[in-house]
């Protein structure tokens, strides 16, 4: 019998998630794996690090999962809580330094489409829309996005801007007057990706067990850049998984 250490794919994503978190950062969180990632980093390698949550609080201390970024739980302990607008005014003013999206596509320059699948006017499939995630991708120095990796969620072009990446190459955010560093890392369950600084194309830095290169490429709409050290994804530890199943999401809420 093996002894190697089993994980579901959501705690994976989620273990990416706290991974790409550092101690110093302040982190604009979301409801679900994001929240997930951003609680499992705090209680492990960034204890520094500061949530900022929509409904106003920031850096709380939660005494148990939150449901959502609203839960009456993201404001105990609280130093500061505020209005949804303030704490928007905030990522405006560059104190959030990473921030978590989520979405139905993402393209080959990460911009993200929560919005409308099909044309605007007659879509096939009309979706929730922006919330605060334009905010977000428009002003926070990292965006993560996580979502399912299928060609129809990875065009290479996304069928609506909800959220700005790269728009449509270098330079182009600047010329629209975007303040944030944008996109920075993907995280699906087949890999993850980042952008390459030259072209601000998507590319693949690591591609998770059981899969390779060559299955992520059949699973997205667009030609994937490969990073020349990409490598399969560590695999969480003993000691990330008992923090997150035990501490963090003992009820698997979201990594069930």
């Amino acid at each position: 019998m093996s002894d190697e250490v089993q994980y579901t794919p959501r705690e994976l994503l989620a273990v990416i998630a706290s991974r790409l978190i550092r101690n110093e950062d302040s982190v604009f969180v979301g409801t679900g794996l994001p929240l997930v990632g951003a609680l499992l980093a705090h209680k492990t390698h960034a204890p520094q690090m500061m949530a900022i949550y929509e409904g106003g609080s920031i850096g709380p201390e939660p005494t148990a999962l939150p449901w959502s970024v609203a839960d009456p739980l993201t404001f105990y302990k609280a130093p500061i809580i505020l209005s949804m607008s303030s704490v928007f005014g905030h990522t405006r003013c560059g104190y959030a330094d990473v921030g978590f999206l989520g979405g139905a596509q993402v393209d080959m320059y990460g911009n993200m489409n929560a919005t409308t699948i099909g044309p605007y006017d007659k879509p096939t499939v009309r979706l929730t829309g922006s919330g605060g995630a334009n905010d977000m991708a428009s002003l926070c120095q990292r965006i993560i996005f996580l979502g399912l990796h299928l060609a129809e969620r990875f065009p290479e072009r996304v069928d609506y801007i909800t959220s700005p990446g790269f728009l449509d190459g270098p330079g182009a955010r600047e010329k629209a007057g975007l303040i944030g560093g944008g996109p920075w890392r993907v995280i699906s369950h087949l890999g993850l990706m980042g952008f390459d600084e030259e072209t601000c194309r998507m590319k693949l830095l690591s591609y998770h067990p059981g899969v390779n290169p060559e299955i992520i490429q059949q699973f997205t709409g667009f030609e994937l850049l490969i990073d020349k050290d990409v490598h399969e994804t560590e695999k969480p530890t003993a000691e990330e998984l008992h923090v997150l199943r035990d501490l963090v999401d003992p009820n698997q809420l979201f990594v069930f």
